[in-house]
């Protein structure tokens, strides 16, 4: 294959629609804490921002190649169906693009920071590959999901040496929550294609209406939890209701017709962008009551 198409099906698997949302986390985390501009940050973020990405959904465009096959969603911004000549470059530059960071974060961080770094890509590689293969293991696949967007931002705090409060606790733990609810939803739409192709997930095994409930508890579960950090942070608590009613049409979905929540699905990703949004102006506020 030419460089150049190699280049493309390389950037369509990194999910460049969801590149902020591994690192706008660390860079949030970090720089919060130690309030500079540093080297450290610029590395950290671009590691969090490409080849974490590319690390994250290449390795599952591999593994999932034949189910993807199966899945009408599969393509751009809801995944790769990589060429099969695809799969050894991928899995190659999805290592290669991480070593110089991840070296210079090693060289840079403590060895608290070097285990939460390596939990981070341990489940970014064994949630795709086996033999762990942990999307495969109904809950620690929602439970893995949600550690690939909130680990960025644990790392962020250890590796600027941040002070563990109740609040901050509550913070990740919101974080956490909103990832599993989101890993949860996202699974609904794919119960007919996964059962055929013979994939469990915590879809597959509740069936639909149980998960998509289960979404809109953790969603619920994640806004009270915000209400324990420091202000503004409780603010953040009503960002999880443009959530809550997006999911909640679905609360009583068949497992045939689970193809639909797709839709509540898009608007999902645009809800990132705007609650994305909205958590800066907090942190910017934050930042000027603590300066």
């Amino acid at each position: 294959m030419r460089a150049g198409a190699v280049a493309r099906q390389l950037l369509v698997a990194s999910r460049p629609v969801s590149w902020i949302n591994t690192a706008y986390p660390f860079a949030a985390a970090y720089v919060m804490t130690t309030r500079e501009l540093d080297l450290t940050l610029v590395i950290g973020t671009l590691f969090f921002l490409v080849p974490y990405n590319l690390a994250m959904y290449g390795i599952n465009d591999v593994f999932d190649y034949e189910s993807d096959l199966r899945n009408p969603r599969k393509g751009g911004a809801h995944g790769a169906v990589l060429d099969r000549r695809m799969h050894r470059v991928t899995l190659w530059a999805s290592a290669l693009l991480c070593v110089p960071f991840v070296a210079y974060l090693l060289a840079v961080g403590s060895a608290l920071s070097w285990l939460v770094l390596g939990a981070s890509l341990f489940f970014v590689v064994f949630y795709s590959a086996p033999p762990l293969r942990l999307k495969e293991r109904p809950f620690l696949d929602s439970v893995t999901s949600s550690i690939h967007f909130f680990s960025p931002a644990v790392y962020g705090l250890v590796l600027a040496d941040a002070t563990w409060t109740p609040p901050l606790v509550a913070l990740i733990a919101a974080f956490a929550l909103w990832g599993v609810a989101s890993h949860a939803f996202g699974a609904v739409q794919d119960v007919v294609a996964d059962r055929e192709a013979g994939i469990a997930s915590i879809a597959t095994a509740r069936g639909a209406r149980w998960t998509v409930r289960f979404a809109l508890a953790c969603y619920a579960a994640a806004g009270a939890a915000m209400l324990a950090t420091t202000w503004p942070g409780p603010i953040a608590a009503v960002l999880v209701l443009p959530y809550l009613v997006t999911v909640w049409p679905y609360r009583s979905i068949a497992d045939a017709d689970a193809a639909a929540a797709t839709t509540g699905w898009r608007r999902f990703l645009w809800l990132n962008q705007f609650s994305g949004f909205a958590v800066t102006l907090l942190l910017i506020w934050y930042a000027f009551l603590t300066a």
